[in-house]
């Protein structure tokens, strides 16, 4: 088999990435796509018409750490410290280009018994699908499909179902459209309360610190002088609160007086884009810490949505460094609020932004 089946163009050009991996599939090749767009590129190895693996250059260990968080709630030791020493040998070789580093970190992670190869193929399967999912919106770039396969060197663990995983990736993407898509209600919701996160998993001692450390402010009954006057223009100001931590939602809502603000408590991060769009709140207080989907990531994916563009966004965190700061301007966010704070440091930094 020649390289010709889907050719090879190296300036860019309209893309059609569902033609492209149609025709893959139903000639069962083997070999790797190569699509460029720009400074990303997509990576997608196929054996005989199925997937091996998939992955594209962005971000590309932020992704994986996400996932394996993730994967850690059903693997136990898949704990942090094997993610961070994943990290230290692997994402160094990111910055010489070399290639599938991310592969071979997930072999090294079964190599050394922190994940079995059914948990691979766990891991492998769901990357492959939010691979997939950017790759089917792409509208132009340069491509080309080579038979030498630079994972080749390196176990196998699976062989997916191409046509099954873009179906389900179709899928995802059409109800993100139609949520997108969807009118937006102008009156705030009201209050949402729940009392269960995503997970049953119980919260971490870490978790426990910070909602205790967090309280321990509510001991602290904040000065009247030092709370600004309401700002003016508005009677009702919708605040969303994000946090995995419903005692911390209740706390924030405690501190905002209900008759000048409308408080929207979410304390599932995954669902957060969908009740934040119902809500159209003046300010969103995002939680950096939460499973699933940390807070740069999620403030980050709010930014690219043309409603929240210059809605204020201040991350809430316990994290003092410079380095958690620097993560917070590069997605955007407008404000950095410390745990523990006041009352007073809530206000001031809700009414600055607000207006």
């Amino acid at each position: 088999m020649s390289t010709t089946p889907i050719g090879s163009y190296k300036f860019s050009q309209k893309l059609h990435p569902l033609s492209l991996l149609a025709q893959l599939t139903s000639r069962r090749a083997t070999g790797c796509l190569r699509v460029f767009t720009g400074a990303v590129s997509w990576l997608i190895y196929l054996e005989e018409g199925k997937l091996t693996y998939a992955s594209y250059s962005e971000k590309l260990f932020e992704r994986l750490d996400g996932h394996l968080r993730r994967l850690s709630q059903q693997i136990p030791t898949l704990n942090s410290a094997a993610r961070v020493q994943m990290r230290l040998i692997f994402e160094k070789k990111t910055e010489n280009q070399s290639q599938n580093v991310d592969y071979q970190a997930i072999c090294w992670l079964v190599s050394q018994d922190y994940i079995t190869a059914a948990g691979a193929v766990m891991l492998i399967e769901e990357l492959a699908k939010e691979v997939l999912e950017s790759f089917l919106t792409l509208k132009e770039g340069s491509y080309e499909f080579t038979h030498e396969s630079s994972i080749d060197q390196f176990p196998k663990f699976c062989r997916l179902d191409l046509r099954l995983l873009v179906e389900q990736c179709q899928k995802q993407l059409r109800a993100r459209q139609s949520v997108q898509s969807s009118p937006v209600i102008e009156a705030p919701l009201p209050i949402i309360q729940t009392t269960k996160s995503l997970t049953s998993q119980p919260q971490d001692i870490k978790q426990e610190s910070r909602t205790t450390n967090f309280d321990d402010s509510l001991t602290q009954p904040a000065n009247i002088n030092q709370i600004p006057p309401l700002p003016t223009g508005k009677d009702l100001y919708t605040v969303a609160c994000i946090d995995d931590s419903q005692t911390v939602l209740n706390s924030i809502r405690h501190f905002l007086d209900e008759n000048a603000f409308n408080v929207v408590m979410i304390n599932d991060p995954v669902k957060a884009l969908m009740q934040i769009l119902r809500s159209k709140p003046d300010i969103i207080l995002l939680d950096v810490e939460m499973p699933n989907l940390d807070g740069y990531e999620l403030c980050s994916l709010l930014r690219r949505h043309s409603n929240f563009k210059d809605t204020p966004i201040i991350m809430v965190t316990g994290r003092t460094g410079i380095i958690d700061r620097a993560k917070a301007k590069m997605v955007r966010s407008s404000g950095y609020l410390t745990k523990p704070f006041t009352q007073s440091d809530l206000l001031k930094m809700v009414f600055k932004h607000i207006s």
